[in-house]
Order: C-alpha cells, then structure tokens, then sequence
C-alpha cells in the first residue's frame, strides 16, 4: 500500500461530517503547560480543522504536517503567524523539539508501523506533553469489505491487488492501550451520518479509502469508472437511501495519553 493521492475539494465535500471526531478528540485533550504551547497536527490534510487548535490555544505556535502537496497548498490558506504547515512524511518522521501536543486526525491508518512510532512519539513530548489521536476503525463494515472483494474478484485483482488499505491497518483498543503504557484514555464511537443526495456513500469514500483504487486506474478512465460503478451499485444495496437520508454508520478510535510532568 502506497500512499495514494488526494483531492482537497473532494474529501471537503463531507468536511462537517469529518471534522466532529477531531472536535470530540480536542474536547478530552487537557490543558496543556506552559504559556506558549508547541503543537503539531500530524496528517493535518487541507488545515480546516488545524486551525482550531489556534482558538483553543491562542498563543500556541501550531505546525500542520503532511506528505500530500494539494493539501498543503489548500491548508497554507489557513496560516498565520501562529500556524504554518510543512511537508513531511509520517512514516519517518520524528519531532525536532520537545511538543506539548502531538495530535493526529484520521492519518496513522495510512502510516504502516505506526504503532511502534508511538512510544517514541510520546518520550519526545515535553513534560506534561500530550499525545492525541483518531483513527476510522472500520475496516470490517460493508464500505470496505465491498470494496476490497470487488478489487479481488477475477476482473480486478491483477490491477487492484495489494493496492487498498487491508483489513488490520488499524489496531485494537486495547493493542494501542498497551503501547502507550496503559494509562490512556482510549475509547470507540460510533457515529451515525446521515448523508443528503444521490450515492453519497460513495460520494464519501471518494475522498478517502477508494483513492487507492482511483490512482491504480487513472491511466485507464473507462477501467476506473467501470469499477466505480460496480462498487456503486454494490453500495446501494449496503446503504439504501430513506426519506431522511443515506445513514452511514462510521466507528472511530480515539486515544489520549499524557506524558508525566
């Protein structure tokens, strides 16, 4: 699995949907020490939610991080003194300075390894330090196995094999629970989005966990929208549309630990 290419507009298009897990995330996260607080969001996309880190601390030097140069170029509409955004690989990326807060939304599922990035991540925070994050923990639900059995069917596995996000790219509760030392605050929701219009299901998921299958056929359109439609029809069945909408159920993992003063 590479990481795939992204189109700010497109993962936009369900922005209030996305950010209320970071929302929900920030609301644990404690206060942090000292009066200038240094902070980094780590997979900040397009910095829509990277600047409510600013109105929650003020008078924090905020760093939105990311691999995807379409994403940085949308979050650098955000910046200003206080918030500014820089390339970088999570993968292999480790903090030049001591944090007071690392916090990532809905990135690590895409960061092979990174369950053993965690405890270094946590040891460089600064005392007091913390360490927050949300990942979608859904890989099980019909969005995804849909997609997956589809890219393996006869048809498509000589193109689609090996390049989605498989199942296990995200980790138990109690798997990050350990990791980060066994006193985090670490739990599950589920959230229940009840999307507007035609296909939006599928509408969601072409900014996310079918951007792999989008990059593997973009050299062949008809291919690509073969497949889209397929997964489509696929998708109609799994979530019909009621009078009030399309409800899409969507678990998420949170973490939260804190590094001792």
């Amino acid at each position: 699995m590479t990481s795939p290419s992204w189109d700010p507009a497109q993962y936009l298009r369900h922005a209030g949907h996305r950010a209320r897990p970071f929302t929900d995330l920030l609301a644990r996260v404690p206060d942090l020490p000292g009066p200038r607080p240094r902070i980094a969001d780590l997979g900040c996309g397009p910095g829509n939610v990277t600047r409510l880190l600013t109105e929650r601390w003020p008078t924090a030097h905020v760093t939105g991080y990311d691999n995807s140069p379409r994403m940085l170029a949308d979050a650098q509409t955000h910046a200003g003194p206080n918030l500014d955004f820089a390339h970088a690989d999570l993968t292999t990326w480790t903090p030049d300075e001591p944090y007071d807060l690392l916090i990532s939304n809905a990135a690590l599922q895409w960061v092979p390894g990174h369950l053993d990035a965690l405890p270094a991540w946590l040891d460089a925070l600064a005392p007091g330090g913390v360490l927050a994050f949300q990942v979608p923990d859904n890989t099980d639900a019909p969005l995804h196995t849909l997609m997956r059995d589809l890219a393996a069917s006869p048809r498509w596995k000589s193109r689609l094999a090996d390049v989605l996000r498989p199942h296990g790219s995200v980790h138990t509760p109690e798997t990050y629970l350990a990791r980060l030392g066994g006193t985090a605050d670490v739990w599950q929701t589920t959230y229940l989005h009840v999307l507007p219009g035609d296909d939006p299901v599928l509408d969601w998921v072409k900014g996310t966990g079918l951007r792999p299958a989008l990059d593997a056929l973009a050299d062949d359109p008809e291919a690509r929208d073969t497949f889209v439609h397929e997964y489509r029809d696929l998708l109609r069945t799994a979530y019909p549309r009621r009078p009030h909408g399309t409800v899409l159920p969507f678990r998420r993992l949170f973490a939260v630990a804190t590094k001792a003063a």
